[in-house]
Protein backbone atom coordinates (compact mmCIF):
# COMPACT_ATOMS: atom_id res chain seq x y z
CA UNK A 1 0.00 0.00 0.00
CA UNK A 2 1.30 3.45 -0.96
CA UNK A 3 0.13 6.46 1.00
CA UNK A 4 0.87 9.94 2.32
CA UNK A 5 2.57 10.63 5.62
CA UNK A 6 0.64 12.93 7.94
CA UNK A 7 2.28 15.95 9.63
CA UNK A 8 3.19 13.97 12.76
CA UNK A 9 4.82 11.19 10.70
CA UNK A 10 6.77 13.76 8.65
CA UNK A 11 8.09 15.37 11.84
CA UNK A 12 9.05 11.98 13.27
CA UNK A 13 10.97 10.99 10.13
CA UNK A 14 12.86 14.30 10.03
CA UNK A 15 13.71 14.02 13.74
CA UNK A 16 14.77 10.38 13.70
CA UNK A 17 17.33 10.62 10.90
CA UNK A 18 20.64 12.39 10.50
CA UNK A 19 21.53 11.88 6.83
CA UNK A 20 19.53 13.54 4.09
CA UNK A 21 20.08 15.11 0.69
CA UNK A 22 20.08 18.70 -0.44
CA UNK A 23 19.12 19.62 -3.97
CA UNK A 24 20.39 22.97 -5.19
CA UNK A 25 20.93 24.62 -8.55
CA UNK A 26 23.00 27.12 -10.45
CA UNK A 27 21.23 28.09 -13.64
CA UNK A 28 20.77 24.81 -15.54
CA UNK A 29 23.03 22.67 -13.35
CA UNK A 30 21.19 20.79 -10.58
CA UNK A 31 23.23 19.23 -7.78
CA UNK A 32 22.02 16.70 -5.19
CA UNK A 33 24.36 15.83 -2.36
CA UNK A 34 24.07 13.91 0.93
CA UNK A 35 24.59 15.79 4.20
CA UNK A 36 24.63 15.11 7.93
CA UNK A 37 21.94 17.19 9.57
CA UNK A 38 19.80 17.77 12.59
CA UNK A 39 16.20 18.90 12.51
CA UNK A 40 15.28 21.68 14.87
CA UNK A 41 12.27 23.97 14.98
CA UNK A 42 11.21 23.52 11.35
CA UNK A 43 14.71 23.91 9.99
CA UNK A 44 17.58 21.71 8.93
CA UNK A 45 20.94 22.59 10.53
CA UNK A 46 24.11 21.48 8.78
CA UNK A 47 27.72 22.46 8.18
CA UNK A 48 30.21 22.12 5.36
CA UNK A 49 33.43 23.47 4.00
CA UNK A 50 32.97 26.01 1.23
CA UNK A 51 32.55 24.35 -2.14
CA UNK A 52 30.14 23.87 -5.02
CA UNK A 53 27.06 23.19 -2.84
CA UNK A 54 27.61 26.26 -0.66
CA UNK A 55 28.32 28.52 -3.64
CA UNK A 56 25.16 27.32 -5.39
CA UNK A 57 23.00 27.88 -2.29
CA UNK A 58 24.48 31.36 -1.76
CA UNK A 59 23.50 32.32 -5.32
CA UNK A 60 20.13 30.54 -5.32
CA UNK A 61 18.84 30.05 -1.75
CA UNK A 62 15.71 28.09 -2.79
CA UNK A 63 16.63 24.48 -2.06
CA UNK A 64 15.04 21.08 -1.68
CA UNK A 65 15.74 18.63 1.15
CA UNK A 66 14.96 14.91 1.11
CA UNK A 67 15.28 12.16 3.72
CA UNK A 68 14.10 8.58 3.72
CA UNK A 69 13.95 5.45 5.79
CA UNK A 70 14.16 2.28 3.71
CA UNK A 71 13.68 -1.24 5.05
CA UNK A 72 13.26 -2.85 1.62
CA UNK A 73 11.63 -2.17 -1.77
CA UNK A 74 8.15 -2.51 -0.33
CA UNK A 75 8.68 -0.84 3.06
CA UNK A 76 9.90 2.74 3.04
CA UNK A 77 9.10 6.30 4.08
CA UNK A 78 10.29 9.48 2.40
CA UNK A 79 9.98 13.20 3.11
CA UNK A 80 10.66 15.98 0.63
CA UNK A 81 10.79 19.57 1.87
CA UNK A 82 11.47 22.94 0.28
CA UNK A 83 13.00 25.94 1.95
CA UNK A 84 15.49 28.77 2.06
CA UNK A 85 19.23 28.53 2.67
CA UNK A 86 20.40 30.83 5.46
CA UNK A 87 24.08 30.99 6.33
CA UNK A 88 24.79 31.55 10.02
CA UNK A 89 27.21 34.45 10.31
CA UNK A 90 27.05 35.71 13.91
CA UNK A 91 29.46 33.84 16.19
CA UNK A 92 26.87 33.24 18.92
CA UNK A 93 24.38 31.80 16.42
CA UNK A 94 27.13 29.60 14.90
CA UNK A 95 28.19 28.41 18.36
CA UNK A 96 24.61 27.53 19.41
CA UNK A 97 23.95 25.66 16.16
CA UNK A 98 27.16 23.60 16.43
CA UNK A 99 26.56 22.93 20.13
CA UNK A 100 23.10 21.57 19.29
CA UNK A 101 24.55 19.56 16.39
CA UNK A 102 27.20 17.96 18.62
CA UNK A 103 24.75 17.23 21.45
CA UNK A 104 22.35 15.45 19.10
CA UNK A 105 24.98 13.52 17.18
CA UNK A 106 27.02 12.37 20.19
CA UNK A 107 24.51 9.57 20.71
CA UNK A 108 25.45 8.06 17.35
CA UNK A 109 27.91 5.18 17.24
CA UNK A 110 30.98 6.34 15.41
CA UNK A 111 32.87 3.75 13.37
CA UNK A 112 36.65 3.44 13.36
CA UNK A 113 36.76 4.92 9.86
CA UNK A 114 34.88 8.03 10.98
CA UNK A 115 37.70 9.25 13.22
CA UNK A 116 38.72 12.78 12.36
CA UNK A 117 41.82 12.63 10.15
CA UNK A 118 43.72 14.86 12.56
CA UNK A 119 43.24 12.26 15.33
CA UNK A 120 44.48 9.28 13.38
CA UNK A 121 48.12 8.37 12.75
CA UNK A 122 47.14 6.61 9.53
CA UNK A 123 44.96 9.24 7.90
CA UNK A 124 45.99 12.72 6.93
CA UNK A 125 43.39 15.13 5.67
CA UNK A 126 44.69 17.42 2.91
CA UNK A 127 43.14 20.47 4.59
CA UNK A 128 44.42 19.71 8.10
CA UNK A 129 47.34 22.15 8.21
CA UNK A 130 45.19 25.23 7.69
CA UNK A 131 42.56 26.72 9.92
CA UNK A 132 39.37 26.09 7.95
CA UNK A 133 36.23 27.75 9.27
CA UNK A 134 33.18 25.65 8.43
CA UNK A 135 30.11 27.14 6.83
CA UNK A 136 27.21 26.59 9.21
CA UNK A 137 23.74 27.00 7.80
CA UNK A 138 20.04 26.39 8.18
CA UNK A 139 17.47 25.39 5.64
CA UNK A 140 14.32 27.18 6.80
CA UNK A 141 11.61 24.77 5.68
CA UNK A 142 8.50 26.25 4.09
CA UNK A 143 6.73 23.18 2.71
CA UNK A 144 6.95 19.45 3.56
CA UNK A 145 5.39 16.37 2.06
CA UNK A 146 5.83 12.69 2.71
CA UNK A 147 5.01 9.33 1.19
CA UNK A 148 5.30 5.72 2.29
CA UNK A 149 4.86 2.18 1.08
CA UNK A 150 4.41 -0.93 3.20
CA UNK A 151 3.04 -4.40 2.72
Amino acid sequence: MIGRLNDEQIEELLNSNNIGRIGCRDHELVYVVPINYIYEGNSIIAHSVAGMKIEMMRKHPNVCFQVDQIKDYNNWKSVVAWGQYKELIEERERYEAMKLFVERTLRLKISETAIAPELSDHRVHPRSPGNIKPVIYRILLEKKTGRYEHL
